[in-house]
């Protein structure tokens, strides 16, 4: 990464292009507004106090705590004294190229695919951590933040390692909570991800998705619950809005079209489901975010506002 990871150009902050993931302080006093962006966010608090303020509520801060962020999730931060937050982003792109491993590992699957989707989390995911635990992961964080300027075809290895260092400790914080499940994802649940998430706009059923498993339809349910919480269209559902919100945020596309390209010809049920998990509707959550949202521009991500918080 000879340029540095964040630019700003006429008030757009921006992943420059190449960029595999981004650690950096942020200092909150005495807030930060509502906002989201198309990329995984970890939020590790590292100094001062706070709010934090989501679909789900309000969540008083302190140093150890952790928010876990899948694209689409909009947050903000109130009441802040001098909140120092470590953030860490890394592309939907690197998660399902040089992180797609980790969606068979019993802890890192929890942590980054099904953990912000179960019990009815809409897509975030919180933890506290030790002491010992945060200095490990600040150190890896540092690290990450060090390697900034470091030359891609030479550190891109050192890169992702330090990123994998830094989420398992996590997902090993989370596996003490007692939410992760114990022993590796089955097989047949990993290929039922990959293929709706290969075709989201294919009207799945779960006859189909069995079929093509070679399983029958009530065993893939109890297999998909038991690794993720949900059953598989259930878990469409999720990856569908996700989608939505990217398509909303990045593109001018009208709404039917996009409820069309995720897989729902029917928009009234598509709003339905896109406020069920975003708790707005899909007009109000465009209108609200897209100013400060991130933008793809000839290869490069472009955002109106903070690209983490």
């Amino acid at each position: 990464m000879e340029a540095f990871p964040v630019g700003n150009a006429n008030d757009l902050l921006y992943f420059t292009d190449g960029t595999l993931a981004y650690a950096g302080h942020h200092l909150h006093d005495p807030g930060h507004h509502l906002h989201t962006h198309s990329f995984m966010e970890v939020a590790v608090v590292t100094g001062g106090d706070g709010r934090h303020v989501s679909l789900a509520g309000r969540q008083s801060l302190r140093v150890g705590d952790v928010i876990l962020l899948r694209p689409g999730v909009w947050h903000g931060y109130e009441d802040c004294h001098r909140l120092d937050v470590f953030n860490c982003c890394f592309s939907t792109e690197l998660l399902h190229r040089e992180l797609a491993w980790t969606r068979e590992d019993p802890l890192l699957g929890y942590l980054l695919w099904t953990g912000p989707y179960s019990l009815r989390r809409r897509g975030m995911l919180t933890t506290s951590l030790d002491d010992d635990t945060l200095a490990e992961c600040v150190g890896h964080l540092d690290a990450l933040h060090g390697l900034r300027f470091a030359s891609m075809a030479l550190h891109r290895g050192d890169i992702i390692g330090r990123l994998s260092l830094f989420l398992s400790a996590l997902a090993r914080t989370v596996a003490r909570d007692g939410d992760a499940t114990e022993g590796p994802t089955h097989p047949a649940v990993v290929h039922a991800m990959r293929l709706m998430e290969a075709r989201p706009e294919h009207r799945w059923t779960l006859r189909e998705l069995a079929d093509r498993l070679h399983l029958a339809p009530g065993y893939l349910v109890r297999l998909f619950k038991c690794a993720t919480g949900l059953p598989p269209m259930a878990y469409l559902s999720r990856h569908r809005v996700e989608l939505a919100a990217t398509q909303l945020l990045h593109t001018d596309q009208s709404i039917a079209h996009i409820a069309r390209m995720v897989g729902w010809p029917d928009q009234n049920y598509f709003a339905r489901r896109f406020k069920l998990h975003f708790g707005l509707s899909a007009s109000v959550y465009r209108a609200r975010f897209t100013h400060n949202a991130v933008q793809l521009e000839s290869g490069t991500i472009v955002s109106r506002g903070p690209t983490a918080g």
